[in-house]
């Protein structure tokens, strides 16, 4: 068997002995509209992207069924979501651009066309601000869209051959913007300070970034390469360094999700969904459809996750409301008890 040398800080993340009880499913549901690239919730309905038939598909969360198909300007690739919007990033043969899309109504409200390719897309914690990852020859930038004022500006990020953008992500302020690079020399998370539109700071990751996710002053770095495979990068965001480093194992990871208020991270791979804990660093669960998944989608509040996969179907999951386990609470440092103190009898 061949052996690797691991860097500083790293685990291996082992999957736990209660795999694949956490994760149930309850029904599945077909689009019917092709391949889904990406999907989301907004407010009480899910979203799905069918890149292969220039649509998105409105879809009751809870009969799976579609309630709506909404045209968009070419193919769909990213979905993200605030409030009863969703913002929606397409390609075609002329331009590439970013929908706006009012759920409620199942209509386009706008559509803003951009020069380069889009190939990440992120929204402002209010909603007032979506942000696109361009690519254009040897340069990279962020367009932000100004979606109260309807106008764009830009963010410049990198230059230099084979770059590109992979992710991006908005802190809970609202004031910093996080975007995963990629180069000739390898990756990097970028970060942003959106009050003076200026780079603060490049933490070199190194293998090809997959996916990117924030919680409060930690952000999850997915990677994956031909030699370690799939890798959670911890990186303390304060400090501007990789805490830890969290090995996967074999395969290849496209997808990292966190969603709000879960100490869980769902990490899409080829074939399977792994469910890590944040807490534990260990892969709790492993969720499996009956095709290759392509994206997933969680409601922590409500204790369900959707995967959608390449063949045009969306699995819906229950998911447990609390997922720390027994090996969580035995990893911890044990708890110092004082010995009883002995009273001695009053004195009369």
């Amino acid at each position: 068997m061949a052996e690797f040398l691991m860097p500083e800080n790293t685990v291996v993340a082992p999957v736990n002995g209660e795999a694949n009880s956490g994760a149930s499913p309850l029904g599945t549901g077909a689009v019917r509209r092709g391949p889904i690239g990406d999907i989301a919730l907004v407010d009480g309905a899910l979203i799905a992207a069918n890149y292969g038939d220039d649509t998105v598909a409105l879809i009751n969360p809870h009969t799976l069924g579609v309630s709506a198909l909404i045209a968009v300007p070419g193919e769909p690739v990213a979905v993200v979501t605030r409030d009863d919007r969703a913002y929606v990033s397409t390609s075609s043969f002329n331009t590439d651009a970013v929908s706006v899309i009012d759920t409620a109504a199942g209509a386009v409200l706008a559509t803003y066309a951009l020069a380069y390719s889009v190939t990440a897309l992120a929204v402002s914690p209010d909603g007032k601000r979506v942000y696109a990852g361009r690519t254009g020859d040897d340069h990279v930038d962020v367009a932000v869209i100004d979606t109260t004022a309807e106008r764009v500006g830009t963010i410049d990020i990198a230059g230099g051959a084979g770059a590109g953008i992979d992710a991006l992500a908005v802190d809970a302020t609202g004031k910093r913007l996080y975007v995963a690079t990629s180069e000739a020399e390898g990756s990097a998370l970028v970060v942003v300070n959106l009050e003076t539109a200026a780079v603060e700071r490049r933490l070199r990751i190194g293998a090809p970034i997959r996916g990117l996710a924030l919680d409060g002053a930690t952000a999850y770095v997915l990677t994956s390469d031909r030699v370690r495979g799939g890798v959670v990068h911890v990186v303390d965001v304060a400090g501007g360094a990789v805490a830890d480093r969290i090995e996967l194992g074999t395969g290849a990871p496209t997808q990292l999700m966190l969603a709000a208020g879960d100490p869980r991270a769902y990490i899409v791979d080829y074939d399977r969904v792994m469910v890590l804990s944040t807490a534990s660093r260990r892969v709790v669960d492993t969720i499996t459809v009956s095709a290759r998944p392509s994206c997933i989608a969680v409601d922590a509040v409500g204790g369900h996750a959707y995967v959608a996969d390449y063949s045009g179907v969306v699995t819906r999951f229950a998911v447990p409301a609390t997922p720390m386990l027994y090996s969580d609470f035995v990893a911890t440092d044990p708890i110092h008890v004082p010995d009883a103190l002995e009273l001695l009898p009053a004195s009369v």
